[in-house]
């Protein structure tokens, strides 16, 4: 397909009767094109008509028969130059254009902190293949449907750390997730209040239109300098939005196997109170992930709840290219009158 014509010879091509051009085309009267079959066949049956009912004279130069001769063909041509002149007009006619369509997405972004546990609870095994993998998948899916909303990554265990400031780098982010690993964090523990702080203390200058922090863990505070209930007071004064996730079952849960090869478990019991109480400080909502299945739903209702208005624009640049198919016309009867002044041209015929 040609691109646009930039210069005055650009007409001057073959390409612009290739397939792939002509079909590239919006066709605003396509009827010229139905009729384009009726050209040569006017030509042809002028022909006919011609050779049933046109007079002629006998002349006698010499005895015998004339033989036919190639050159005899030559006369013709200037009718095969004029029928693609005429063709070239009904092309011209069926006026080919090109839109060029774009597509402008506006958004005021919403910033995003994903709060992630990888303390040693994550480990158990009642998410496949453990909470912390399960958690990590369904956060690179939540960054997947965003647009334009920046996000940033924090984990903690006995400490807390951000991996990711608010960005819009999604393949950073992607990266950075698919990173996460247990013992990245050497103090082992499950420090809420500090990693909550930390959250605050990133986007507390940001300007959107909405802060949101979705913070991800399966214990009860047991590490950090910050309590919990006042980090998530501090995330209320700067206007950030807490969801708490709770993940993992109650009761005998699937930890490692042994020597064996048996599958050992470990009691355990998620702290929901801790886990309410911050979600309600900072105006948010708490849920309760018992399986990967619940925790991919809670992600998709988070993703409902803050979802960002997408603004399109779009912008329409429509170009006709019927005079690159007059210019060739003009070339075509230019060429027909110098032929028909030629020897090509039977006069008596004519």
């Amino acid at each position: 397909m040609l691109p646009l014509p930039d210069t005055a010879f650009d007409w001057f091509d073959l390409d612009w009767f290739s397939y792939a051009t002509l079909r590239s085309f919006e066709w605003i009267n396509p009827l010229y094109l139905y009729l384009l079959p009726l050209v040569p066949f006017c030509f042809f049956l002028r022909w006919l008509l011609t050779l049933r009912f046109r007079k002629k004279l006998d002349v006698a130069f010499f005895e015998g028969k004339a033989q036919w001769h190639w050159s005899s063909i030559l006369r013709y041509i200037p009718d095969v130059i004029f029928t693609v002149f005429t063709m070239l007009v009904m092309v011209a006619l069926a006026r080919p254009q090109r839109t060029n369509e774009v597509i402008e997405q506006l958004s005021e972004g919403i910033d995003i902190m994903l709060v992630l546990d990888t303390s040693g609870s994550m480990e158990l095994k009642d998410f496949k293949p453990n909470r912390l993998e399960a958690a990590k998948g369904v956060a690179l899916r939540f960054i997947q449907g965003r647009f334009q909303d920046r996000i940033g990554v924090i984990v903690f265990a006995g400490d807390a750390y951000s991996l990711a400031p608010l960005t819009t780098d999604y393949d950073l982010l992607r990266e950075t997730i698919k990173s996460i690993h247990f013992k990245m964090i050497p103090n082992d523990g499950t420090a809420i209040g500090s990693a909550l702080g930390v959250a605050v203390n990133r986007m507390r200058e940001s300007t959107a239109k909405s802060k949101v922090c979705i913070l991800i863990s399966d214990g009860e505070n047991t590490g950090g300098n910050i309590e919990p209930a006042v980090a998530a007071k501090l995330a209320q004064a700067y206007n950030i939005r807490i969801y708490t996730i709770g993940v993992g079952e109650d009761g005998q849960v699937p930890y490692d196997t042994n020597e064996k090869g048996e599958v050992t478990y470990v009691n355990t019991r998620l702290d929901e109170t801790n886990l309410r109480e911050i979600a309600q400080v900072a105006n948010g909502q708490f849920f309760r992930a018992t399986t990967a299945n619940t925790l991919q739903q809670i992600f998709n209702k988070i993703n409902l709840l803050e979802k960002s208005e997408i603004k399109e624009l779009r912008f329409r640049n429509t170009k006709d290219y019927y005079d690159m198919y007059l210019k060739w016309a003009v070339v075509f009867l230019l060429l027909w009158l110098f032929l028909k002044n030629t020897f090509l041209t039977n006069a008596l015929e004519d």
